[in-house]
């Protein structure tokens, strides 16, 4: 039971969830430890049951599902947040992963689809669908009235050569663990890493992490 990824599911259309429920229990590698139809119980629960992924519904009866990602990911930094979305909502999306998501997959995605981005967040990594890269590098490098300024030009970032080396490659897509296996560190010496590369930049997340870092030139196109 250990080696499973544990699971809450946040998912307000009882259909949907009891769908999805029952499609990740088949898979050796999950273990489902909770769900809930609303925001209101969660940040007591998922503290209670210290899951290792929330996957998150945006369109939530109470607290909408932006909001409770920036409230869990404040209070829970090392659970990772994967968003479980529809289409047309990109824009939210977008405002999600600035709350500290790690990621997003489409409703109606398969289970296989949906079992390998819960791995790659799991794993230290991020689940970002092409369709949306673009999208979200223009929101995080562009001044604009939804942004906000988010990053500001005049900040010198000082990453030391190892936290480069770091960055560039989660960039391209090797989780915590490739990257430790690789550089022949520890899992936690690379989230250490990770946090002070955050905070360096004045980032949450490794999303914006890597965009921040292609804006700057420390990652190359």
């Amino acid at each position: 039971m250990d080696s499973k990824i544990k699971i809450y599911i946040v998912e307000d259309q009882i259909n949907i969830l009891k769908t999805q429920t029952k499609m990740l229990s088949k898979f050796d590698e999950i273990d489902i430890i909770g769900t809930s139809l609303s925001a209101e119980p969660v940040l007591k629960e998922v503290e209670e049951l210290k899951p290792d992924v929330i996957l998150m519904d945006l369109g939530l009866p109470d607290i909408n599902g932006i909001e409770l990602t920036k409230m869990v990911h404040q209070k829970f930094p090392k659970i990772e947040i994967l968003i479980f979305t529809i289409f047309d909502e990109e824009e939210k999306v977008i405002h999600a992963i600035k709350a500290g998501a790690s990621g997003y997959i489409l409703k109606g995605a398969s289970a296989e689809r949906i079992l390998y981005a819960i791995k790659s967040v799991h794993e230290g990594g991020s689940f970002i669908q092409p369709s949306l890269a673009k999208a979200l590098l223009k929101f995080f490098t562009e001044p604009s009235k939804d942004n906000n300024n988010i990053f500001e030009e005049e900040t010198i970032i000082n990453l030391t050569p190892r936290e480069i080396e770091i960055l560039q490659m989660i960039a391209k897509g090797f989780s915590n663990s490739e990257v430790a296996s690789m550089l022949k560190i520890s899992r936690s010496t690379i989230r250490t890493h990770l946090e002070h590369i955050y905070q360096k930049m004045d980032v949450t997340n490794r999303v914006e992490a890597i965009t921040e870092g292609y804006k700057r030139g420390i990652i190359e196109l």
